[in-house]
């Protein structure tokens, strides 16, 4: 598998993003090409053509994006263990302003069998690398995790986003990590950790707090769950001196008990 030459079909489909979509109903179960891109849509591929493609892909391949991804992407494979899945990148939605402004235009979305990668032109070899990192562990941690992601509760979602982005600082400093990595103090963390994910740390996906707390929708802080699951991680793996492959597949509870 690996990496998929979307290039090639950018250099046909660029214009009709839906059709696109069809080569990739092959990859899921009873979903139409319709679908898909509104699903890859809400995670930050792009919605409509904002570009000529010919200089998009140009400028792609300047930044080396393929050629960076595969590259990553063996090197993190034989260090995790990993599967072998197939990886498709697009470009990014440049008119998703929150999106330029939280991480610089980009975006990924990961499943236990395939990952997505949407780049913009502004994206340099670090940035590509580190969102493949976060990306990649979260298909590394779902394909051996013996929960099925539709069953997570709050707590394995936060721990499952706390893994993967203390991936990257571990790889790549905290200069790499997400800008939400730094919204709060310690001490904020700890407050929301006990009185906010604590209380609410076994409810489930369908339930809509689950998504409010984790985004921090509403009255909740901004990036809540994402925060405190960073936070446990990078707590836990500080006190015991353990690595990114030490604790991948570690139960959730673990982290608890720092």
């Amino acid at each position: 598998m690996g990496v998929i030459r979307t290039d090639k079909w950018l250099l046909d489909l660029y214009d009709e993003p839906s059709e696109l979509c069809e080569k990739l109903v092959a990859y899921f179960e009873r979903v139409l090409a319709s679908e898909i891109h509104e699903y890859l849509t809400m995670h930050g591929m792009y919605r409509t053509p904002s570009k000529n493609i010919e200089d998009l892909l140009k400028k792609l391949k300047n930044n080396n994006v393929w050629k960076t991804v595969h590259k990553e992407k063996q090197y993190l494979q034989e260090e995790w263990d990993g599967p072998d899945v197939p990886i498709f990148i697009f470009p990014s939605d440049t008119n998703n302003q929150r999106l330029i402004q939280d991480s610089n235009g980009k975006s990924g979305l990961a499943f236990s069998d395939k990952l997505f990668l949407f780049i913009s032109e502004e994206n340099d070899e670090e940035e590509i690398r580190a969102l493949f990192t976060h990306e990649y562990h979260h298909v590394c941690r779902l394909s051996k995790y013996p929960v099925n992601i539709k069953d997570f509760v709050l707590l394995d979602t936060i721990i499952l986003e706390g893994l993967a982005e203390n991936a990257v600082r571990e790889g790549f400093g905290e200069k790499l990590t997400a800008s939400w990595t730094s919204y709060y103090s310690n001490q904020q963390l700890e407050k929301m950790q006990n009185k906010l994910v604590i209380p609410n740390k076994s409810i489930q996906q369908t339930n809509p707090r689950h998504q409010r707390i984790l985004y921090g929708l509403g009255l909740y802080p901004k990036m809540a769950g994402y925060c405190v699951g960073y936070h446990i991680v990078k707590a836990y793996m500080e006190a015991n001196k353990k690595t990114t492959k030490d604790v991948l597949h570690m139960p959730t509870d673990t982290f608890m008990k720092s």
